[in-house]
């Protein structure tokens, strides 16, 4: 019971990475990964957040032993590793946050009836929406927000989850054969799912930050024990919803011959209506709260992230002004990212397929970089012995950077041979 009771004390940044993570790795690429190639999908799903996990564990290790962000950390292993990390979220959030709220807003339009409205239009009014919540709660209204907000999210999907299996796969169609998943496309496709499963891992700095600022707010900060089972926790929350989502795309899609579409309001659409047809009408209730509640949490810390990262870079490299991380910045920082991924999305004409594709290459390309990153941290001197991570936790990053190094130049083969 103490246990439990201490869970809940620490609970916030495991709970926040469980919700950023929780939205188009597993609502979007999940389900298409069952849907398309059948169970076989759960391996790639399993072994990606298995091979990332010490990359987002070294962003909870690193600021609760030392009590700085990880971002400090580059900073003290060298210009270099800080100007690269600066180039990596500027790569990875000009798209990023376009992406999460594009398919959120596909499922506004769809649940609230408002096809009047265009995509482009909504998703502009849920990028201010996010804005006004994250100025004005900051990170305590957004940590109490999800608090409410992921339960229901995983009892929905679980009882979602449960009514799928109940009900049986559906009859594939006459002459149905599963694409091949070692060709071009399917390799492609495999660097989509595995760059966000469980997310991108870039966001071990998001953590890291996530984790500082409730240290802050608390002035007190838990054991390391305590704050790496908070974060197990989220943790394995996410790899459990992407096996969910999995199953309901493989019971409701795998064999029908219907593709998802890459536009946000049909794709939103088809997974409401195939998992209502699938099910029964009078379901709808549980996949309309879990698909929403996916997202929008996504789309909220995801944003509220990135901003903080951007903040606590330009200070880093501007070290002569103090106190860039001060409410007026994060407000500066919450909006010009609003800015820039709406023009983004704008340019790209709402294409939620090309923004995913372009988000999710990026991070898949650079996640060893950013792997090794962690590690050099989390081996320095700013750690003390008795907290570095031990032997086999060391030798598992390297099997998971010399993992997604390999499955990255593949990639960039394919991507060359194609020129």
């Amino acid at each position: 019971m103490s246990k439990f009771k201490s869970l809940l004390k620490n609970l916030g940044p495991g709970l926040l990475f469980a919700s950023m993570a929780i939205g188009t790795s597993h609502l979007v690429l999940s389900t298409k990964a069952g849907a398309k190639y059948g169970w076989l999908m759960i391996i790639p799903i399993i072994l990606a957040n298995f091979f990332k996990y010490p990359f987002f564990e070294f962003g909870i290790r690193y600021t609760n032993t030392t009590g700085k962000s990880i971002i400090e950390g580059y900073k003290n292993r060298g210009k270099g590793y800080l100007w690269l990390y600066a180039f990596i979220t500027l790569a990875t959030s000009i798209a990023t946050p376009a992406a999460l709220c594009l398919i959120t807003a596909g499922l506004i339009t769809n649940l609230l009836g408002v096809e009047s409205l265009s995509i482009i239009t909504v998703t502009l009014l849920l990028f201010v929406f996010n804005s006004v919540i994250l100025i004005i709660g900051k990170y305590k209204l957004l940590e109490t927000t999800l608090k409410y907000i992921t339960p229901i999210l995983f009892v929905a999907l679980l009882i979602t989850t449960v009514l799928v299996i109940n009900e049986g796969p559906i009859n594939p169609v006459s002459n149905f054969k599963p694409p091949q998943i070692f060709d071009e496309l399917g390799v492609l496709f495999l660097v989509t799912l595995i760059g966000w499963m469980p997310t991108a891992v870039e966001a071990s700095s998001w953590i890291s930050l996530w984790s500082a600022e409730k240290y802050r707010i608390n002035n007190e900060k838990p054991s390391l024990k305590e704050a790496l089972q908070e974060f197990n926790s989220g943790y394995l929350i996410t790899t459990l919803l992407a096996i969910f989502f999995l199953i309901i795309g493989c019971m409701t899609l795998f064999g029908s011959g219907t593709e998802l579409s890459g536009n946000a309001v049909t794709f939103a659409d088809q997974v409401i209506q195939l998992f209502t047809t699938h099910i029964g009408s009078w379901s709808y209730v549980f996949i309309t709260v879990a698909a929403f509640a996916t997202m929008f949490s996504t789309c909220l810390t995801a944003h509220d992230a990135i901003a903080r990262v951007g903040i606590d870079i330009v200070e880093k490299l501007m070290p002569e002004h103090k106190k860039f991380n001060g409410r007026k910045y994060y407000a500066i920082g919450v909006i010009l990212l609003a800015f820039i991924n709406f023009i983004m999305l704008y340019a790209l004409r709402a294409n939620m397929g090309l923004i995913i594709g372009v988000a999710t290459a990026v991070s898949f390309v650079l996640a060893p970089i950013v792997g090794y990153m962690n590690l050099k941290n989390v081996i320095s001197f700013d750690v003390p012995s008795q907290y570095k991570p031990s032997k086999p936790m060391q030798w598992l990053t390297y099997i998971g950077i010399f993992f997604l190094s390999l499955l990255a130049m593949y990639y960039g083969w394919i991507l060359i041979s194609r020129i």
